[in-house]
């Protein structure tokens, strides 16, 4: 198993990055935030998982452990393969990711592309009691308890219905305290993107 790999940037960009690691070129199929790590003829490190099918070895980068660990559960549930749990890998960040399994925050899986209701709801059931066990990035809080997460979607959805999509509502709310009312995050999140004032 090849767990990570350190080299200089051949090539990057559509999900897919070139490291060039003691003269090998190795083509990893890669999250988006491991593709804005790759800067161009920079080097980097990449967590990275090998998928082994019969007729291909597949080559992953993460930008993070959280990334993988989250990856290699995603490819545990029924009917998702390994484009399917890049794209949600690459859509979200763990914490969201973990935050929408242990809530059934179906509309966050859906609003990926290619990831459809009924795939959405196999995540959730199958990652339900799993998810919890995995370690948070460095820096990066455990998942919060149940009624803030609730307070999270509620105060998600209220921007989705003022006009954001989700992964907009999404990024505005990340890194507004958790711990404050449903409708001082709607006010802070929609002064950060800029809506109101």
């Amino acid at each position: 198993m090849i767990a990570t790999l350190r080299g200089r940037v051949l090539e990057r960009g559509n999900g897919r990055i070139v490291l060039d690691v003691q003269g090998v070129g190795y083509l990893l199929s890669a999250t988006s935030s491991a593709v804005r790590l790759a800067l161009p003829d920079g080097e980097v490190t990449l967590v990275t998982h090998l998928h082994v099918r019969e007729d291909a070895l597949m080559l992953y980068g993460f930008a993070s452990t959280a990334e993988r660990d989250l990856f290699e559960l995603l490819l545990g549930v029924s009917g998702v393969g390994p484009k399917a749990a890049l794209a949600i890998v690459s859509g979200y960040a763990p914490d969201q990711i973990r935050r929408a399994i242990l809530t059934a925050d179906h509309a966050l899986f859906t609003s990926i592309s290619g990831i459809g209701r009924k795939t959405a709801e196999r995540v959730v059931i199958d990652l339900k009691d799993k998810v919890g066990a995995l370690p948070a990035d460095e820096g990066e809080a455990a998942p919060a308890a149940a009624p803030a997460m609730d307070d999270h979607t509620a105060a998600r959805d209220a921007l989705v219905n003022l006009g954001m999509s989700v992964a907009e509502a999404e990024a505005a709310l990340r890194g507004i305290d958790e711990e404050l009312p449903v409708g001082e995050r709607i006010r802070l999140a929609l002064s950060g993107a800029g809506v109101a004032g």
